[in-house]
């Protein structure tokens, strides 16, 4: 009988490292050719870093996004910098972007934030450090969710566009 339990349990060991491996191999054939890079290029940090600065309002009250049209290339490293002149609360809204995006962390004040983010909200006078790697090209709407801002003009696009073969 011991020996039987014995050999049950490491057959069982066996097929749940199997069945463990396979997925793993599965899940990584899934993913588009590039992320594999991309991400290594993120844990890695031998990709360069691009940084790219947008003001959520400004300090004369008007509601945009300045600039209100952002280019991004798939596979690179980005850290956007929001920041927040106004004296009112804006949101920066983009969820079909951020599920094209892997995100390295968001930074803002003395907290670091990583995995899945949808959406920033920025207080008067906050700044916020972004750091992602776009996967998915495309071309995504970008808002704010606070009632009648978009209606007002802070809306822009958000454009990813393919990563070119090395």
């Amino acid at each position: 009988m011991f020996t039987l339990w014995r050999g049950l349990r490491f057959s069982f060991r066996w097929f749940l490292g199997l069945a463990i491996s396979l997925s793993i191999v599965i899940g990584v054939g899934a993913l588009p050719q590039f992320s594999g890079r991309a991400i290594a290029a993120v844990l890695s940090h031998s990709e360069p870093l691009m940084e790219i600065s947008v003001h959520l309002g400004n300090s004369t009250e008007e509601l945009e996004f300045v600039p209100d049209h952002l280019e991004f290339i798939a596979g690179r490293r980005y850290k956007l910098v929001l920041d927040n002149p106004s004296s009112q609360k804006h949101y920066f809204t983009a969820k079909d972007f951020a599920d094209a995006i892997w995100t390295q962390k968001v930074e803002a004040g003395n907290v670091e934030v990583k995995g899945a983010i949808h959406e920033l909200e920025l207080k008067p006078g906050a700044i916020a450090e972004w750091v992602f790697v776009p996967l998915k090209s495309g071309t995504y709407e970008l808002h704010c969710s606070i009632a009648g801002h978009s209606e007002a003009g802070m809306r822009g696009v958000l454009t990813v566009a393919e990563q070119q073969p090395v």
